[in-house]
């Protein structure tokens, strides 16, 4: 009999620590949604066909195009192989490879899996990520000039009343989703840009149809929409992402040649749409097509991942002389569940819980601070102020008082601010810490994992779990700040 293998998830997403949690989630955290879903705009009676693949012997060598930000552990886990039989077919693949250049040919050695999905991609990883891509766009003035109710909208988000283009604008920057995304997903589900009436649905408070009482108003719908196509894109990248369910209970594995965009859209779309109906929003006349008309062809973006991508030298993200603890292991960034792309250190303090202290958080590389807020500072290493593009260090739970100033430019090890409990909901004075690149949140451990001062970070048994490791060294995280989990930064 033949042996068809399954690769292990090799991240396990339930949390056992909490030791911090930004403030978008702090009376709504995600579920796996099996609410009713939201009513969709009607597909065309004769809709494109989805294209189908034939099943393939195992092992069978099959054409295989790179596309930006695919690793090789994830690209095994995709077409159910391992690492080492993609390396024995395609021998020029270089040993410390991080990234694969997009659109260089490989061989892949494919296991057939059933009841694969679509490969119809629906848009490129380019347009769904808050980066350069979306550089120059403003959502703001997108939304004012359309037709639709959504310029009128209002809703109370970050502290204050914002109005449609200003909710996609402000959940696009937290989550680093692009606003584009957002935009044709409510047009695409409720016409918010082209109808002038708006839906019941909006104004009983569940418009994206995820019925929770502490998720009610477009903000906070949208927000938990960001977050769960955040938690689908990382899955996806991370290689965990194997199987997902129509409403009906229909099993659906991703088509092996997918992009992590266009399967995060099939998972959304899978639970938020009846199964007769499902086909149709995730081909070319559904989804797709809403993007198209407001944008254009989404296709014509270039790659935002290249190949190798390298991290720059960072530094520690303290001062030298104290001794701090890794008190938080692989955890996400902003929102709940993936990606796993965040870590947190915490200064000694002489009381436990949210104290203040004196010492500070420091810059881990050159850089301009290119946006702060409720206990957050941006560092963005590029120099040109923008998020979206380049290495960004993303710093939560900074406090005000001597935080750093917008615009401001710093040397490494440079201080930013105190660590703190503000920003969210935090267990103890600590900061977070997480990399984006092109806009893109970049998992903490894996091929290009978070490295300061030669302490690579690694992934435990469960979120908010792990180690940094160096030289044959082991940094166990604990957010008890005992001894096994403190270190020293080495630079002065």
């Amino acid at each position: 009999m033949l042996n068809f293998r399954r690769l292990a998830c090799f991240i396990v997403l339930s949390a056992l620590l909490s030791s911090c949690l930004p403030p978008d989630m702090l009376q709504s955290t995600v579920q796996s949604p099996t609410q009713a879903p939201a009513p969709t705009s009607t597909p065309p009676p004769a809709s494109t066909p989805l294209p189908t693949r034939p099943a393939y012997q195992p092992g069978e060598l099959v054409e295989y195009v790179a596309q930006a930000g695919d690793t090789l552990p994830a690209i095994a886990a995709h077409f159910n192989t391992t690492v080492k039989e993609i390396r024995a077919a395609n021998a020029f693949i270089p040993l410390d490879v991080t990234t694969m250049p997009p659109g260089m040919p490989m061989k892949i050695p494919i296991y057939y899996e059933p009841l694969w999905g679509t490969p119809y991609q629906i848009i490129p990883d380019s347009q769904f990520i808050n980066g350069p891509a979306a550089a120059g766009f403003d959502p703001v003035a997108f939304v004012n000039s359309q037709p639709g109710w959504l310029k009128n909208y209002q809703d109370y988000a970050g502290d204050q009343n914002m109005r449609g283009g200003e909710i996609i604008q402000f959940v696009a920057l937290n989550y680093s989703v692009s606003p584009r995304l957002l935009l044709a997903l409510l047009e695409f589900q409720l016409q918010a840009l082209s109808g002038s009436a708006m839906p019941e649905n909006v104004q009983d408070g569940y418009p994206l149809g995820h019925v929770d009482t502490s998720a009610t108003g477009l903000y906070r719908q949208l927000a938990w929409a960001a977050n769960f196509l955040n938690n689908q894109y990382y899955n996806w990248r991370a290689g965990s992402l194997q199987e997902f369910f129509l409403t009906d209970g229909q099993i659906v594995r991703p088509d092996p040649w997918q992009n992590a965009a266009s399967v995060a859209l099939q998972v959304y779309f899978s639970q938020r749409i009846p199964p007769d109906e499902y086909s149709n929003s995730i081909g070319a006349d559904g989804y797709a097509a809403s993007f198209r008309r407001l944008f254009g062809d989404p296709w014509t973006t270039a790659p935002h991942i290249p190949g190798s991508l390298r991290q720059p030298f960072f530094r520690l993200p303290f001062l030298p002389g104290a001794l701090w603890a890794y008190t938080g292991g692989p955890h996400t960034p902003w929102g709940d569940d993936m990606p796993l792309a965040a870590i947190d250190f915490a200064p000694p303090l002489s009381v436990g819980g949210c104290t203040a202290t004196d010492l500070f958080s420091t810059a881990v590389a050159d850089g301009i601070i290119a946006r702060t807020g409720n206990g957050i500072v941006v560092l963005d290493l590029d120099g040109d102020a923008d998020e979206r593009t380049g290495w960004v260090i993303f710093y939560l739970h900074i406090a005000t008082r001597d935080k750093v100033s917008q615009g401001a430019r710093v040397k490494a090890g440079d201080p930013i601010g105190h660590p703190s409990c503000e920003g969210g909901k935090s267990t103890g004075t600590h900061t977070h810490i997480a990399r984006k690149y092109n806009g893109e949140w970049v998992l903490a451990d894996g091929p290009l994992a978070f490295n300061m001062e030669g302490w690579q970070v690694r992934n435990g048994p469960a979120v908010y779990l792990g180690y940094l490791e160096r030289n044959g060294q082991r940094i166990k995280a604990c957010d008890c700040s005992d001894a096994a989990s403190q270190l020293q930064s080495e630079y002065r």
